[in-house]
């Protein structure tokens, strides 16, 4: 990487007349802002469709993008909507944050509505050859879609029906013929995500903007690809888990994290010359120019969970592929642009499996100063070839922390930056960022615009209340623009040609 910036800004957090960010106009207008900025990358958090819990951590599908991101606008600009008929919907649209049940309650009304003009148009060749591309993935996804609302949004582990659940030939052929028009449903929403989501993108990298993705290394266990996929994964005969996927107790919380998601079973993977993998990550380098994968020590050492379990206690550590996958990922689809998620305690190994792949990995602030001792998230102690954060979707705000920290060590960060009398602390901590040796520093939004605790977008191993925070529509000043892209050219991360 070379020296720049870049804003860790989710889509679902923009602002938009209809309940959740979309890549409409306001994620346009966003690029503009990054451009004016002086930034180089916008880093977003997972865009596949939610399920329960609504975190992007746990998606229906690895592939699939969020229905709730398809700007219904753009719909009204092609014919397949009409005004009147997203404007009378109560989207929740003036409150700071997003309501999922009403999304959930009115969104798919809305894209049924723009499905049945679809099905009318007379030129549907970019469908079918979008259809094509990604047959791999989209049938199984559109399917499952199909098959979830037909047994009553059940997962698909308790579908009433042994022979679909277990994937049987005829039960495949039976439900696909006879919920026909609502698999094809699902493959237009798709359709429809994918042409917005390039487009976005194509627009970005046209003002020199890159977009930095976000993949979780798990899949959920109600999810197409678990569905379709079995023996991928970790499973009884029974299609149940035998371990799921966590951390052990750590910095977030006394009990560990309890994520449930299934685990892979790597001798399979290996046999395959780990094939579901390689063309996972194809997918993700084909949406997004760089893409980080969540959880990287797990590619090292994966901490299993007996299944079923109330906590992440009594886990243990498997050890994982190693190079031995990256190197088969690098033979077949050369140098892919990755940011390894290294965060938590790192043993030699997972050192080693890091330098051994040469990929960048995380250094975030909100941890340099909780100790009062000299530690790895300190800048000194940084190497270039390193991604800096004020912190991560699951921190606090800079502004949120020094409510909770103690006072000593907000003191230590403060002397730490050199903070000047009149500087606010987020501003000493961004400059702090932007100074230190990292090839890419990314600040998150919230810290830009010194909100606090409030604006939080989540708080590991709860659940409600996270991934709903919404900036308001007027936050994005000239003013905030030039003061980011004052600081990002005094320490050599603009762009030379901006």
């Amino acid at each position: 990487m070379a020296r720049y910036a870049g804003i860790l800004m989710p889509i679902t957090s923009l602002p938009s007349p209809y309940g959740i960010g979309t890549v409409g106009k306001c994620a346009y207008e966003f690029v503009d802002f990054l451009k004016a900025s002086g930034q180089k990358y916008w880093q977003i958090l997972p865009v596949g469709p939610t399920s329960y819990g609504d975190s992007p951590y746990q998606s229906f599908s690895t592939y699939a993008g969020n229905p709730y991101l398809i700007d219904l606008d753009m719909l009204c600009k092609s014919g397949l909507l009409k005004k009147e008929e997203i404007e009378d919907v109560d989207w929740c649209d003036t409150a700071d944050y997003v309501d999922y049940e009403k999304l959930f309650n009115n969104r798919f009304k809305v894209l049924r509505i723009a499905f049945e003009r679809f099905k009318k148009a007379n030129n549907l060749s970019e469908f079918m050859e979008f259809e094509k591309e990604s047959y791999n993935w989209l049938h199984n996804y559109a399917l499952y879609m199909a098959c979830k609302y037909h047994f009553d949004q059940k997962a698909w582990t308790e579908w009433p029906d042994e022979d679909i659940k277990f994937r049987k030939v005829e039960a495949i052929e039976h439900y696909s013929k006879m919920l026909g028009d609502d698999v094809y449903f699902w493959k237009f929403v798709q359709y429809t995500f994918y042409s917005q989501f390039k487009k976005l993108k194509n627009y970005a990298n046209s003002k020199g903007i890159l977009i930095f993705g976000d993949m979780p290394i798990y899949v959920a266990m109600d999810s197409a690809d678990t569905w379709a996929n079995p023996e991928v994964f970790w499973l009884d005969q029974d299609l149940n888990p035998v371990c799921v996927a966590g951390c052990p107790p750590d910095y977030f919380s006394e009990t560990g994290q309890l994520w449930g998601n299934p685990l892979y079973r790597w001798d399979y993977l290996k046999e395959t010359g780990y094939r579901w993998w390689i063309d996972r990550v194809r997918s993700a380098a084909s949406l997004f120019d760089v893409t980080r994968i969540d959880h990287f020590r797990a590619f090292d050492q994966f901490y299993a969970i007996p299944y079923p379990a109330e906590n992440a206690i009594n886990g243990s550590w498997v050890d994982g592929p190693n190079m031995d996958f990256f190197n088969a990922m690098k033979s077949e689809l050369g140098d892919i642009a990755i940011i390894a998620e290294d965060l938590g305690l790192l043993t030699p190994s997972v050192i080693k499996l890091l330098q051994d792949t040469g990929y960048p990995g995380m250094k975030v602030l909100e941890f340099a100063f909780d100790s009062g001792e000299d530690n790895d998230y300190l800048p000194h102690n940084y190497t270039a070839n390193s991604v800096v954060y004020t912190g991560t979707h699951d921190n606090d705000t800079l502004m949120g922390w020094t409510a909770t920290a103690k006072k000593k060590d907000i003191e230590y960060a403060s002397q730490y930056a050199n903070r000047r009398e009149d500087e606010e602390f987020n501003w000493a901590i961004i400059r702090l960022a932007y100074a230190s040796v990292s090839n890419l520093a990314i600040i998150q939004m919230q810290d830009l615009l010194g909100l606090g605790t409030e604006a939080r977008i989540n708080i590991p191993s709860t659940l409600g209340g996270n991934w709903v925070w919404r900036i308001k529509p007027n936050a994005l000043t000239p003013k905030l623009a030039t003061k980011i892209r004052n600081l990002t050219k005094l320490y050599g991360r603009l762009e030379e040609k901006q």
